[in-house]
């Protein structure tokens, strides 16, 4: 699971990308048309099964769903314990998401790269040459193997 909202785009559309865009809305709605049904019988047979609930332990802060362990914030099911108990559950949100910690890390000076004409390179000790087979095309679309 991906925590990066870039690589869970790229990682939904990453066999339509060569498609034009309307191409790629339609296959997104047909993907969401086939999931959701199934995604809404196995929660039916969750519930059938007695699966409804998570156990959430907020003093050790952990749920049986993983989340609030994986990345540090409260899940649903915390919210929902939360709640329940008559807690704040901006006290279970990890220092990582805070301001403050955002704002240390940014504020941090980068040091100043010196003049690039003072760099020391060694020379190389071997020449290197390309291989001519491995070039792109440059010219024209890029042409996909497969649809």
């Amino acid at each position: 699971m991906t925590t990066n909202l870039v690589e869970a785009v790229n990682f939904v559309l990453r066999r339509t990308r060569h498609l034009p865009i309307s191409a790629v809305f339609w296959a997104k709605f047909y993907r969401l048309a086939t999931l959701m049904p199934k995604m809404g019988l196995r929660q039916a047979k969750q519930i059938e099964a007695g699966h409804l609930s998570y156990t959430v332990d907020l003093r050790n802060r952990r749920c049986e769903c993983g989340i609030f362990q994986t990345l540090r914030y409260p899940c649903a099911h915390v919210h929902a314990a939360c709640a329940r108990a008559n807690l704040n559950v901006e006290q279970f949100i990890d220092e990582i998401y805070t301001l403050e910690r955002k704002l240390r890390i940014w504020g941090n000076e980068f040091p100043v790269m010196p003049d690039v004409s003072n760099w020391e390179v060694p020379p190389p000790i071997f020449e290197m040459v390309p291989d001519c087979s491995l070039r792109r095309h440059s010219k024209g679309r890029p042409q996909s193997t497969r649809i």
